[in-house]
């Protein structure tokens, strides 16, 4: 199958302050790349154990960024982050909501795990959310992306945490959408399908070419996706490309969501039948 090819872009994002959480890897790694060539000003947040190490790699390629460690289920950290982009840059544009805790518990899920998913998760999305939009007004408006997931809409094993903390996200996306239309702030969500990022690669026990073809069994473009490719469609959706469009969601999973229960079909009793 076909892998994504460079692109040229526009800059789209030029002098625009973008903040992305969870920048420093995978996803959100990929967005503030791709961010950077587009001309954005940027603000990441990452883990204490990642940090140090996105910034100097982005400023060697041009882009300017800087960086803010710490947990985003903290509400003085997620103070903190937005307080510090306007003092170095004096505006926020656009915010990508990413950074997100993989807790995927079932039934034996405990009060701290919940917790940590929802506080981690769509509280800290509200969070950043709310502390945004007062400077957002101020440059007549922005937009936010929210990134999702396709566990939002189905049902997998023991994972009650993560596929409602997800749903979560949908939720919000929505109703955010709705009270800040009026100040020129649109909100939308990405919902990725299985994307090769490090807690996928985890899962995979680093072996992709033995569980690429299995987990490409079910999107319709067999096979999973790459940050880049939930990094380009987050972009436009950020743009004024996108500039009728809020409170929706863009899927970004090969055609997962559109498959039914026969999958492919290659070796179902429906081949070949009329």
């Amino acid at each position: 199958m076909a892998r994504p090819q460079t692109l040229v872009h526009a800059d789209r994002f030029r002098e625009r302050v973008v903040i992305v959480t969870g920048g420093s890897a995978g996803i959100g790694r990929a967005i503030v790349e791709q961010l950077g060539k587009e001309g954005a000003r940027l603000a990441l947040t990452s883990l204490p154990e990642d940090a140090g190490v996105t910034v100097p790699e982005l400023e060697k390629q041009g882009y300017k960024a800087i960086e803010f460690a710490g947990d985003m289920s903290g509400e003085t950290f997620c103070r903190d982050v937005v307080r510090g982009t306007l003092a170095e840059y004096g505006r926020v544009d656009h915010l990508v909501n990413n950074a997100f805790s993989f807790n995927a518990e079932g039934i034996g899920a405990t009060g701290a795990d919940w917790e940590r998913i929802m506080f981690v998760g769509p509280v800290a999305f509200a969070r950043m959310i709310q502390l945004v939009a007062e400077p957002m007004k101020r440059v007549g408006g922005g937009s936010i992306v929210n990134i999702s997931s396709i566990s939002a809409h189905i049902a997998q094993p023991e994972r009650w945490t993560y596929n409602t903390a997800k749903g979560a996200v949908n939720q919000l996306t929505r109703c955010c959408a709705m009270d800040l239309a009026s100040h020129g702030i649109r909100i939308n969500t990405i919902s990725p399908g299985w994307t090769w990022t490090r807690e996928v690669a985890k899962a995979a026990g680093g072996d992709r070419s033995k569980w690429e073809p299995i987990w490409g069994q079910y999107a319709l473009l067999e096979r999973i996706c790459e940050p880049i490719e939930v990094a380009r469609p987050t972009l436009f959706l950020l743009s004024d490309d996108a500039s009728f469009i809020t409170g929706t969601e863009l899927f970004v999973d090969g055609g997962y969501n559109a498959m039914g229960p026969e999958g492919l079909g290659k070796s179902s009793t429906f081949a070949g039948t009329d």
